[in-house]
């Protein structure tokens, strides 16, 4: 007589047992929350929940629950509307403290959470968002590069004392034209880049020489793919500040980027923060010149450069910039004497040149330009300059003098409250290597995001409900079987998704309702083997261990086969193909390990246990 081993019954509990673990919190559903994080980047603590409740108490607005996740808090409501009471009264009354970001988080129990469970990740067809699709200026990225080789060129000719005309960069070239043809050598050797990145020709006439510098094809691609890359890298960081949970940001094509932020119901604000290309750049003023004549002759001075304050007037700066956004390592929001500003913490090199710039002009100005780039219809109109569809903007922002020496630590005055803390935000999560522009974007609203659950889950149903009734009807007991191993397969296939907090899309539902026909195709093979055998005059035992052990090889064929089709739609396919290809290679294996463990299991423990078995019904 067969004995099913009983270490495999131990198996399938152990199992059973920790996917309805998983598979609980997926129950309870989610509510309307609040999640903060301190404008400061300091994590949230347990006083500030003390004060973030005060603040809902004298408002009058009721809170489910609260608790710490991470560095951020959470606030939950029963209602949207008090969602949105909440984050005005917070906003009011903790002005700059918080950042505040609308989502929708689970109703899990505090002993669940605590455990670390949670409900599977809803993709943004289901849960609501936004859905961005960047392209981004690949050309723009390498016109940015051939500015800073511009500034390089200028710099590294003063500092090795080498007399030059003008330093000027038309389309791909800089051209550099020296006084002394005599210089021509020194330099090529001094321009000359170390790792072959540019090519150098040049020519002679009358008194001087011309040094044309240009970037190799090899260094253009590099840039290119540079510049998507630290875009995608940028963007990321920029949600993480938003503090948008389980956002989806990935390459799409040679230079377009896919951003899809779920749970955010406030588009607009996602265009803003993402979009923009912001920067800044430290210059002294140039006092010996009278602005409002450069600006009224159109005429500025050699080595100077006319900007406009933030409140309209006009303002000569330096040309050479003593430090760059690119040169920064933090940048904080706050308040000082009262008044909005910006903690700015530079790196190593951007220090030593701030501190040899306030060494040598103390008494001075220095001004803090403000620079964004972006993208504008033909009909918009640009403020700053503007070179096909990018709009650069340029504004100083504050020139103030300078009492003492500085070096990698000083603040930004002169802003609104909420333009530092944007402007703390963009600089601290790094400036966008090329401006880019939205070419699609779709919101989807929570009402059709519970529209395309609500219509997945009655599909599921209806389907699993008609599977019920055939086996039931068709198998009979044997039919029963199957159709707790197919609900023990949809068990475990949701508590996988908890547990690896892989995206659910509405291709996600449509591959549990596809791998369940899978496991249902499984057991029906097993049990017509069953049947043969019994036809054949085999008794009932034998005919079972026979079905099991002959139907294996034709499961696992039919099932490897569908598995390595969903390897490859995960590894070439993006978005909500790759959330098919998730559910549907984790519903195979679990298939596999319901149709022949766990069925098996079942089957042996109702009749094997039997001595005299004589009828099977099936």
């Amino acid at each position: 007589m067969y004995h099913f081993p009983k270490w495999k019954y131990w198996l399938v509990i152990i199992v059973m047992l920790v996917g309805i673990l998983f598979f609980i919190p997926n129950l309870y559903g989610e509510g309307p929350a609040l999640q903060l994080s301190r404008n400061d980047r300091q994590a949230v603590q347990d006083a500030d929940m003390e004060q973030l409740r005060g603040i809902l108490q004298t408002h009058g607005i009721p809170l489910e629950t609260s608790h710490l996740e991470k560095d951020r808090g959470v606030l939950r409501f029963a209602t949207q509307d008090q969602q949105a009471q909440a984050r005005e009264a917070i906003t009011k009354d903790a002005p700059g403290e918080f950042l505040i970001a609308l989502a929708n988080v689970p109703r899990t129990p505090e002993l669940l959470r605590k455990m670390g469970l949670k409900p599977m990740s809803l993709g943004l067809d289901l849960r609501g968002g936004v859905h961005f699709v960047y392209e981004v200026d690949v050309d723009g990225a390498v016109q940015m590069a051939m500015e800073r080789i511009d500034r390089d060129a200028r710099a590294t000719l003063r500092d090795q004392r080498i007399p030059y005309v003008s330093v000027a960069t038309e389309n791909d070239v800089v051209s550099v034209v020296l006084r002394s043809a005599n210089d021509l050598q020194a330099a090529m050797d001094a321009l000359k880049a170390p790792d072959g990145s540019l090519t150098l020709t040049s020519r002679t006439g009358g008194e001087g020489a011309t040094i044309e510098m240009r970037m190799t094809p090899a260094e253009i691609k590099r840039r290119q793919d540079q510049a998507v890359q630290q875009n995608i890298t940028t963007l990321r960081n920029r949600v993480d500040e938003l503090g948008v949970s389980e956002p989806v940001i990935t390459r799409q094509a040679i230079k377009r980027i896919v951003v899809e932020l779920p749970g955010v119901s406030d588009p607009n604000e996602a265009i803003r923060v993402l979009g923009a290309t912001a920067t800044v750049e430290f210059r002294l003023v140039d006092e010996n010149n009278d602005p409002y004549a450069a600006e009224q002759t159109k005429r500025v001075p050699i080595g100077s450069k006319l900007y406009k304050m933030s409140d309209g007037r006009p303002i000569l700066l330096k040309r050479d910039i003593i430090a760059t956004g690119d040169q920064l390592a933090d940048a904080m929001s706050g308040f000082g004497e009262g008044q909005p500003e910006v903690n700015v913490t530079l790196d190593a090199r951007g220090g030593q040149e701030m501190l040899k710039a306030t060494r040598e002009n103390v008494g001075r100005r220095m001004a803090v330009v403000y620079l964004e780039k972006k993208y504008l219809a033909a009909n918009e109109r640009c403020e700053g300059q503007r070179r096909g569809d990018v709009c650069t903007e340029e504004r100083v922002i504050s020139a103030a003098t300078i009492q003492s020496v500085l070096s990698s630590r000083f603040r930004i005055t002169g802003l609104q409250a909420n333009e530092a803390r944007e402007l703390a935000l963009l600089l601290r999560s790094g400036s966008l290597a090329a401006p880019q522009t939205i070419v699609e974007q779709r919101s989807v609203g929570p009402s059709l995001g519970q529209d395309n659950i609500d219509r997945g889950l009655r599909a599921m149903a209806i389907g699993l409900v008609l599977t019920f009734i055939f086996m039931a009807i068709y198998y009979r007991a044997f039919g029963w079987v199957a159709n707790a191993v197919l609900a023990a397969n949809l068990i475990l296939t949701v508590g996988l998704l908890s547990m690896l907090q892989a995206s659910l899309s509405l291709p996600g539902i449509a591959a549990v309702v596809f791998h369940l026909g899978i496991a249902v195709d499984a057991n029906i093979l097993i049990y017509e083997r069953i049947r043969e055998e019994l036809r054949a005059g085999n008794s009932p035992m034998a005919a079972i261990n026979a079905g099991f052990e002959r139907a294996f090889a034709t499961i696992a064929d039919s099932n490897v086969t569908t598995l390595i089709a969903g390897v490859v739609l995960f590894a070439f396919g993006t978005g909500t193909i790759r959330s098919f290809a998730i559910v549907m290679t984790l519903g195979i294996l679990t298939s596999l390990f319901t149709s022949i463990v766990g069925s098996r299991a079942l089957v042996h423990f109702i009749w094997g246990r039997r001595p005299r078995l004589t009828h099977l019904s099936i």
